[in-house]
């Protein structure tokens, strides 16, 4: 069988140049249109193949597991099944949607049932989310926090090398690309105030970071290593932890972020399966000092995502302010898992786990704005003129990413979300 990464493989469906959905991508998600509710598709192209009319039209009757998992409005069900699943679903789209291939390509009764336009698509939340976590892992973006916040001279916490450290989330407000949220209200205290005040962040701004998503559930007290953990990852998705800086910095002390994190996330809509990002693994860093044992790791286990961060007032065009990349992650998801579970704490189907902000090591790849801009001492210049030390109402913040190897490129699409005035 040819594999569905094989990069000289090619689709009958016209791809566009550029495009984050070429055959050997094939990520999943939750689509609804005019006509059809909710349900389970593949994007390819401009287009999205659905998945429920290809059941129905037989194409996935010999590999024995019930098909009703690609109507249902999230994806928890089907992960749930497991990765020889995945993969024997991914494998049978990257067959029908091959140049090589003829069943649905000359047929175009069955065409006109699975092949939907993503234009003519609302994309939904792709999964149920139980349990978020936020992970703490670039260690340049710790090291300009530590360098602005607290010593530049000793940036990192005496931990941060010898843990991925976490906190756990809000997952009920996680959205997916395409909402908006109206701008928070947090106590915040002032320099120049003896007492805090309660009001509108003044200092809103966003985090690239990116998700992965639990595939495989444990038990209470069941751990999971890292040569493991991969066999627990469906995918990932770009994310977007929205925070407010002023509430942040007057909450955050003794037990960490709460009402300047939870009140909006934002997830892209299309999960890249861990297969399709394989080809674009790279080595990761030397850790030092020596991890404990059960952090160890063998292989490649970054990867290397070309991701940029935009900004779009309103009435006027974007102007990217960042380009980073996934690769520059210190602490790798199979990390991130086997410490996680290290405490025997139970995962389930549909939990995501984010990265933390991604910032690299120079200025034009710093992660956020409170990086980008210093604290709001270098304020940057939007295509309109005006300036931006954080995000404005009415901005637009668009976070995209990609991989791409010997001209085979696999993206995300877009992590989009724009912000009101307070109520």
């Amino acid at each position: 069988m040819i594999s569905a990464n094989d990069p000289s493989r090619r689709s009958w469906v016209t791809i566009p140049a550029n495009s984050d959905f070429t055959i050997q991508n094939l990520p999943f998600g939750i689509f609804k249109t005019a006509q059809l509710t909710p349900r389970a598709g593949i994007a390819i192209g401009e287009h999205i193949l659905d998945l429920a009319a290809a059941a129905e039209l037989g194409y996935f009757n010999d590999l024995n597991f019930d098909l009703a998992v690609f109507r249902a409005t999230t994806l928890n069900d089907f992960i749930a099944l497991g990765r020889p699943v995945w993969r024997a679903v991914r494998d049978r789209v990257a067959s029908l949607l091959d140049a090589q291939h003829t069943t649905l390509q000359n047929d175009a009764a069955a065409q006109a049932r699975c092949l939907i336009l993503q234009s003519a698509a609302t994309m939904l939340l792709p999964i149920q989310i139980g349990d978020y976590t936020d992970f703490y892992s670039s260690i340049d973006h710790a090291t300009n926090m530590g360098k602005m916040l607290r010593d530049p001279a000793n940036a990192l916490l005496p931990n941060w090398k010898h843990i991925p450290v976490g906190y756990h989330g809000r997952a009920s407000s996680v959205v997916v690309s395409g909402n908006q949220f109206r701008r928070p209200k947090g106590q915040q205290k002032p320099a120049d105030a003896e007492v805090p005040v309660l009001g509108p962040t003044k200092l809103l701004d966003f985090e690239l970071e990116t998700a992965f998503v639990i595939g495989r559930s444990t038990q209470l007290g069941e751990t999971v290593s890292t040569a493991q953990a991969e066999e627990h990852i469906f995918g990932m998705l770009l994310f977007n932890d929205w925070s407010a800086r002023d509430v942040q910095g007057w909450e955050y002390i003794p037990l960490g972020p709460f009402l300047s994190k939870n009140f909006c996330s934002v997830v892209s809509p299309w999960i890249v399966t861990l297969d399709a990002l394989e080809p674009f693994r790279v080595a990761g860093y030397t850790q030092e000092p020596k991890v404990l044992p059960y952090l160890e790791y063998t292989g490649n286990c970054n990867i290397d995502i070309h991701l940029e961060v935009a900004i779009r007032p309103e009435a006027a065009s974007e102007t990217v302010v960042c380009r980073s990349n996934y690769k520059y992650m210190y602490w790798t998801m199979e990390q991130q898992l086997a410490h996680h579970t290290c405490n025997g704490c139970n995962i389930n189907v549909g939990d995501l786990m984010a990265s933390g902000t991604i910032s690299g090591p120079d200025e034009g790849s710093f992660g956020s704005m409170m990086e980008i801009t210093w604290r709001g001492t270098k304020p940057v210049t939007m295509s309109d003129g005006s300036e931006r030390k954080f995000i404005n109402d009415g901005d637009t913040v668009i976070v995209r990413g990609y991989a791409e190897k010997n001209g085979v490129r696999v993206g995300f699409g877009e992590c989009a979300s724009k912000v009101l005035p307070a109520s």
